[in-house]
């Protein structure tokens, strides 16, 4: 039987949940689609290719393939898709690692379009809105980054905690880090991506 593409990706997908990117080679992918490592060249020419096309399957499911909704208030649209995008990438193991260094390819353009026009329809140039939209995307990566590495380094980081006696010397430090640390992990998103936002919203005003 022919191996179909999406049967390929879908898999991989699972496997990454599995073992992880570092644990994830063609060899074992193969090994588990039961065929011969040279089987998955004929839809993908390398490692990096396969990569891509699953890191595309997975945002494809957390839809970030929507166009911009007419008449959508620009700061509730990027700050619902950047959202979208952190739930996407929290959906898989290691997902912020495998997303990390792609790049749009033509069928998501419509999307980045819709999103870079409404930007501009609300004064920036079209790339003062590429580059805010870049900002917020590098900022959602290295956000769930953290988050996954923190995840994943849990049990071993347990007791690390610095102590009321070891921050005693620093106060504002010790204020801040009572918040900070056992915040919700959502409402701590929420704060960073709301200084992005405001710094779009004061290039607007300007």
């Amino acid at each position: 039987m022919k191996l179909q593409r999406d049967v390929v990706i879908r898999t991989a997908l699972d496997l990454l949940d599995e073992v992880g990117i570092d644990g994830l080679t063609t060899r074992r992918l193969a090994e588990r689609l039961g065929v011969q490592s040279p089987a998955l060249y004929w839809h993908f020419k390398n490692k990096r290719a396969l990569l891509d096309a699953m890191a595309k399957a997975m945002m494809e499911a957390a839809g970030m393939d929507r166009p911009v909704d007419p008449g959508a208030d620009w700061r509730d649209w990027i700050a619902e898709d950047a959202r979208r995008f952190r739930r996407g990438l929290l959906a898989r193991r290691d997902g912020a690692r495998l997303h990390a260094g792609t790049r749009p390819e033509p069928a998501e353009f419509a999307a980045v379009e819709s999103e870079t026009a409404l930007l501009c329809a609300h004064g920036l140039s079209p790339a003062d809105a590429l580059r805010a939209e870049i900002a917020i995307g590098r900022y959602v990566v290295g956000w769930v980054l953290e988050e996954q590495a923190d995840a994943a380094d849990a049990g071993e980081r347990e007791g690390e905690r610095m102590s009321a006696a070891e921050l005693a010397a620093y106060p504002r430090l010790a204020e801040g880090m009572a918040v900070v640390r056992d915040a919700d992990p959502d409402a701590a998103f929420d704060f960073g991506l709301g200084l992005l936002l405001d710094g779009i919203a004061a290039r607007l005003a300007r």
